[in-house]
C-alpha cells in the first residue's frame, strides 16, 4: 500500500485521468473528491464488498438452479 500525506486542497493523480483531492479535514474525518472518467465505477469499500457478496450469492443460486434443472431433465429421460 502506498501511503501519502496530503493537506487540504492537495491532490494525487492515478493513471493520468483520476484525481483524488483532499477537500476538508474535520477531526478524524477526511472529505475527499474524486474526478474520474464516467466509465470508471467508484464505490465506498463497504458498498463494494456488499456488491461482491451479492454477486457471489447470485452465482451460487444460479448453480443451484442449474443443478435442479439437470436433475429434473435426467429424471424425465429415465421415465421415457
Amino acid at each position: 500500500m502506498l501511503v501519502l500525506s496530503r493537506k487540504k486542497g492537495e491532490s494525487i493523480v492515478i493513471q493520468n485521468d483520476i484525481v483524488v483531492t483532499v477537500l476538508a479535514v474535520e477531526g478524524d474525518v477526511v472529505k475527499i473528491g474524486i474526478s474520474a472518467p464516467k466509465d470508471i465505477d467508484i464505490y465506498r469499500k463497504e458498498i463494494f464488498d456488499s456488491i461482491q457478496q451479492n454477486n457471489q450469492s447470485a452465482v451460487m443460486d444460479l448453480e443451484s438452479v442449474q443443478k435442479a434443472i439437470m436433475s429434473i431433465s435426467y429424471g424425465d429421460n429415465k421415465k421415457g
